[in-house]
């Protein structure tokens, strides 16, 4: 009898070993999974940071200017119309030309005038405009460089040798000459977080971008949160359960898998062609953005209803309240952490959308910053799709750059999302 015992052992002992192999072997595929997606995300980050990082500096070239009355065109320093009229830009020419002497014919002279940005002479405008008094004086002033100067300069000590583009010998020998002078230098690029959209990739910002996002979502906040949240308290706490209410529930979860695109096309025909809305403007792009979150902020707060324990309610109505007065100072409190998360986490979804707003017209080139909701506007989102569609070599950075700052702002409102959960949630 001992014979068959053993070999049942030794089997049982082949089997368990297997097991354990296996299990060793599925362990190993998911740390193997794991690692494969961190370097994946490390790879991306890397690039992006690779690109990206540029454009929070940019170059800037130092000139000695004479705010010469006679080039200026202007007689009378008080009169708002001259000085609206004068020509700076004829100061800065002026400027360069005093600066690289041997310049001669009106080729090289194009070319030593797209040494500066065109912004130089806007920078002049407002300095005399604010000070009167610098009219016939001189003083030294540092402007804007060109994008191809910019993509120059800050690639002469690459390993791989500076990126010439578009700037010819004679450009990188004034260059260098106003390297050795000390008369061009990197500084932080502040106009990149506080002005908007240009087609001068060196002027070019996202201030106004990132302004109409917080338009946007404010919009899409203040209208999407109340109504999940009622949708969930009335679903989950006064609703009958019927056929009816099933079919909403089904049509919910439904409406939470829908590309964001059909929602766009929904906030087309309905928003701007039936109510008539205004195109590009963070209205428009907070109800269309609201509509699509509302799925996934009515799902987690009726998930976050759902955990609340029943000896909550049975409590409420024991000592006498009604069911509003239980589902309102005791239910709500004990679900708005979990309300909250989700929808932060809706909140980001929204942030990063480009495609409903694309159907809306969000995609219009904006200069200006929005000052209300009614202005024209454009998102984070879209202005990198814009930025990502341009041909000029700085776009490239720029685009990195903003790409960057839209995964600052997601990142954060993650985190924000886990931290409240982890902060405020209860065990029962």
């Amino acid at each position: 009898m001992s014979k068959p015992v053993n070999a049942t052992s030794q089997r049982i002992r082949e089997t368990l070993a297997q097991r354990y192999r296996a299990e060793k072997r599925f362990r190993l595929y998911g740390v193997v999974a794991i690692l494969f997606g961190l370097l994946c995300v490390a790879t991306l980050f890397v690039d992006i940071i690779g690109k990206g990082h540029g454009a929070f500096r940019q170059t800037y070239v130092q000139l000695s200017v004479n705010y010469e009355a006679d080039v200026l065109g202007i007689g009378d320093i008080d009169d708002a119309q001259q000085l609206a009229l004068a020509n700076f830009s004829g100061l800065v020419k002026k400027s360069l030309r005093s600066r690289f002497g041997d310049v001669s014919g009106r080729k090289e002279k194009r070319q030593l005038y797209r040494l500066v940005s065109n912004s130089a002479e806007y920078d002049l405008a407002d300095r005399l405009k604010a000070n009167h008094q610098l009219l016939g004086q001189s003083e030294k002033i540092w402007v804007l460089a060109d994008d191809d100067v910019d993509t120059y300069f800050k690639s002469l000590n690459s390993a791989d040798g500076p990126f010439v583009g578009r700037t010819n010998e004679k450009q990188q020998q004034w260059i260098q000459s106003l390297v050795d002078e000390g008369q061009i230098e990197l500084r932080f690029n502040s106009d990149f977080f506080t002005s908007g959209d240009s087609r001068e990739p060196e002027q070019a910002g996202i201030g106004g971008a990132i302004v109409g996002s917080l338009l946007t979502l404010f919009i899409t906040l203040a209208l999407s949160f109340p109504i999940g949240v009622a949708a969930a308290v009335y679903l989950e706490e006064f609703a009958p359960q019927n056929r009816w209410t099933d079919f909403i529930e089904v049509n919910i979860n439904n409406l939470a898998a829908v590309p964001s695109i059909i929602f766009g096309l929904l906030g087309l025909a309905i928003f701007i062609n039936f109510f008539h809305v205004p195109r590009s403007v963070p209205i428009i792009g907070g109800l269309v953005l609201a509509v699509m979150t509302l799925p996934t902020i009515i799902i987690t707060s009726r998930a976050a209803i759902k955990a609340v324990p029943p000896s909550i309610r049975e409590a409420g109505i024991g000592i006498g309240a009604s069911p509003v007065q239980v589902v309102l100072h005791h239910v709500l409190p004990l679900a708005l952490p979990g309300m909250l998360t989700g929808t932060i986490i809706g909140m980001a979804q929204a942030l990063g959308e480009t495609a409903p707003l694309l159907m809306i017209g969000m995609v219009a080139f904006i200069v200006d910053v929005p000052g209300g909701f009614s202005d024209p506007a454009t998102v984070l989102p879209v202005q990198i799709f814009l930025w990502a569609d341009s041909p000029e070599r700085a776009f490239v950075e720029k685009t990195s750059a903003a790409i960057m700052v839209l995964l600052a702002f997601l990142i954060t409102m993650n985190t924000f999302a886990v931290v409240l959960r982890k902060r405020l949630e209860r065990r029962w």
